[in-house]
């Protein structure tokens, strides 16, 4: 059941950045590129129609974690308090950007809640991938200090940074040289699929310009994923042997470079379904090929006094997964119920849709 729960999770977590990510790319897209009123108008739009659905998802990733993985869901919850403070403050400000942006027509009403939009979508981005440099590079679990621990094995509490910044040291902060690095490449990933997808729903002036920009972005992209490796194997030198020891996993890693390589045709790619399709494969294959390398652990531990959280190990009772395994596949079919109906609302082209009048 823990195997079953953990698949479901990351899932839900998997749908959730392919949403919620083109909006978060769409406010990128919004802050450094739309110009013309009328673009950032139907940027806005492209967002604003789905936020909040696309959002259904990370409540319900938190409620399953909840009840799966209890001890992991209060070990990281309290152990990365300040940076999930700043998170909910970022999405709170996202929203209103977007809600409040087109309740009156002057314009520096209008600009304010720009930048709140654009700034809060970009450091959400930065954010959530700084989240996943803390989980592949591991905390200091316990609060261990020269072999001495300060805590039970689950507890571990993270400053903002660390003075030395560095993944290395014994008692990291959640900012890092390494943390940055993947909060940038969350940032680019994420741009190139909000691009996508203000393209492929919007008829924006900007969205040819889009294209060029996606082109370059993917170089960069290309150019950080190695540079990550790289960096990781010098952070955790055993990253990689879950796909030594295990092949099939391998599907994970070609599903993300099947679409970094099909945005380098960004340009001649006809519909732009199949190039949104791309950035897709590069989120999920981003999410799954890093589940991959650390399973069954999905917080490591960084000193050897204490074991790394597991699936095994910080899950709830087998009669607690079993119970609510019912209620999960119905909540779950509900949530597809209303995504489907949402999306056939808002098929198509939104330009004209009503949002925000």
């Amino acid at each position: 059941m823990e195997l079953f729960w953990y698949i479901a999770i990351a899932i839900v977590l998997a749908i959730f950045f392919v949403l919620d990510g083109y909006d978060f790319g769409a406010g990128i897209v919004h802050l450094f590129f739309a110009k013309e009123e009328k673009d950032k108008e139907v940027i806005t739009k492209s967002a604003g129609l789905f936020w909040d659905s696309n959002e259904v998802w990370l409540v319900a990733a938190g409620g399953m974690l909840f009840m799966a993985f209890p001890t992991f869901y209060a070990s990281v919850f309290s152990g990365f308090y300040l940076p999930l403070i700043i998170v909910l403050w970022l999405i709170v400000f996202r929203a209103i950007g977007l809600e409040f942006r087109g309740q009156f027509k002057y314009q520096m009403w209008k600009d304010i809640w720009d930048k709140s939009f654009g700034v809060s979508s970009l450091l959400l981005a930065l954010f959530f991938g700084i989240a996943l440099g803390n989980i592949v590079r591991g905390v200091n679990l316990g609060i261990v200090d020269n072999g001495i621990a300060a805590h039970e094995g689950h507890y571990f509490f993270l400053p903002l940074w660390d003075s030395s910044f560095s993944p290395l040291t014994e008692h990291p902060g959640v900012v890092d040289w390494f943390t940055v690095l993947i909060g940038i490449i969350s940032v680019v990933t994420l741009t190139i699929h909000g691009a996508n997808w203000v393209i492929l729903k919007t008829s924006a002036s900007i969205n040819n310009k889009l294209k060029g920009v996606i082109f370059k972005l993917n170089i960069a992209l290309a150019v950080l994923t190695v540079l990550s490796l790289i960096v990781w194997q010098n952070v955790n030198p055993n990253a990689l042997d879950n796909f030594a020891d295990k092949p099939y996993l391998l599907v994970f890693p070609v599903v993300y470079l099947t679409g970094l390589v099909g945005l380098f045709f960004i340009k001649k790619i006809k519909k732009d379904s199949h190039a949104f399709l791309c950035s897709t494969l590069l989120i999920l294959g981003g999410i799954t090929s890093t589940l991959a390398s650390l399973f069954p652990v999905i917080l490591p531990s960084v000193n050897d006094v204490h074991e790394h959280l597991t699936i095994y190990n910080t899950s709830a009772s087998e009669y607690g997964l079993s119970v609510a395994l019912t209620w999960g596949i119905l909540g779950f079919i509900l949530i597809v119920v209303y995504m489907i109906i949402q999306k056939r609302l808002t098929s198509g082209k939104i330009d004209n849709m009503d949002y925000g009048h």
